[in-house]
């Protein structure tokens, strides 16, 4: 089995695995699948800010697996559990763990598969108390996207979308998806998704939406929605966001945009006595949020994945995430 380490930026290595023995308080896993997404583009790219990254790192911080054995102070029965995890290495004692936002920590950033070894890998050891259970028989392919999910759950949450609401969602990638169909559950009396692409209209209302309109389209829902997920990353899909959300409605924004994004004027804002929340990371209680959503049969990151390929293939991974943005959904990795 193998492992794969960036080195370096632009630097990626293949080595044997090596099954790590779980310290005081953790467990090590066998990993079953692993995902790659945006950020793992970054740290292979380099355009990773340098606090949140140290090199050589074992990238993966979406994942699923097996527990294969635990260290001392942790619960035996966990072994041979079905589990994902929050990435987050916490302090659990600053003021923002302390009120339940843990993705907020003050301890100097470590997060795995960043400044810890992540999942790209046939092992994987991680403190215990990370750790989410699943349901026996749980699809682990699918569970792979609780991470992706969790960070929606939080947005979801801030949206508070509640039965009847006119909701849409910017951005028709991944995340956006997986909004859809959390937001689905809420009940709105509709559920718009914005892409680019009207490609992705017919895996979009799979996911639980009534319509997909273009980028260019949408300007015609302006001032229509209650509350608008943004999902999108993309220059300018923070402005969309506010511009399709009525006055006194919310807009959530997840994404990170490159560049300046300028669109937003703090006059608009106030006139529309606009309420905006951001997402960052996801605290415990949003991963519990994707957890019982999967668990429920609400949540199923399993449709959006369009490509799986063995580990020692993850060049061709972000190659195919890189020149294949119209088809790539969710690249999975397996061990």
């Amino acid at each position: 089995m193998s492992t794969v380490w960036i080195d370096a930026p632009g630097r990626l290595r293949i080595a044997p695995a090596q099954r790590p023995e779980p310290g005081p308080g953790e467990a090590t896993v066998r990993v079953a699948y692993a995902g790659i997404c945006g950020s793992d583009r970054d740290v292979f790219a380099g355009t990773r800010p340098e606090p949140y990254v140290r090199y050589p790192v074992v990238p993966g911080h979406e994942w699923s697996g097996t527990v294969a054995s635990v260290g001392t102070a942790v619960d035996p029965a966990l072994v041979g559990r079905a589990v994902v995890g929050e990435g987050f290495r916490n302090c659990q004692v600053c003021d923002a763990c302390r009120r339940g936002d843990a993705n907020l920590c003050t301890a100097p950033y470590a997060e795995t598969g960043f400044t810890e070894p992540g999942a790209w890998s046939e092992w994987l050891r991680i403190p215990a108390r990370l750790l989410h259970t699943l349901p026996d028989g749980a699809d682990l392919r699918s569970a792979a996207g609780l991470e992706p999910a969790a960070c929606v759950a939080a947005g979801c949450r801030s949206a508070a979308v509640v039965p009847g609401e006119r909701v849409a969602v910017v951005g028709g990638g991944m995340l956006g998806l997986l909004a859809v169909q959390l937001l689905r559950a809420a009940s709105p009396a509709e559920l718009v998704v914005v892409h680019p692409r009207t490609g992705r209209a017919g895996l979009a209302k799979a996911c639980g939406a009534d319509d997909l309109v273009t980028v260019a389209d949408a300007a015609r829902f302006a001032g229509r929605f209650d509350a608008v997920l943004e999902t999108a990353g993309a220059p300018g899909a923070a402005h969309q966001a506010v511009t399709l959300t009525r006055r006194g409605g919310r807009t959530v924004l997840t994404g990170i945009a490159g560049g300046a994004d300028t669109g937003l004027v703090p006059a608009d804002l106030v006139t529309a006595k606009a309420t905006i929340h951001t997402v960052f990371g996801a605290p415990p209680r949003a991963w519990t949020d994707a957890v019982r959503a999967f668990a429920a049969g609400i949540l199923d990151p399993g449709r959006l994945v369009t490509h799986e390929l063995a580990l020692d293939d993850a060049a061709e991974a972000f190659r195919i995430l890189t020149d294949e943005p119209g088809t790539a959904v969710k690249v999975l990795l397996r061990p």
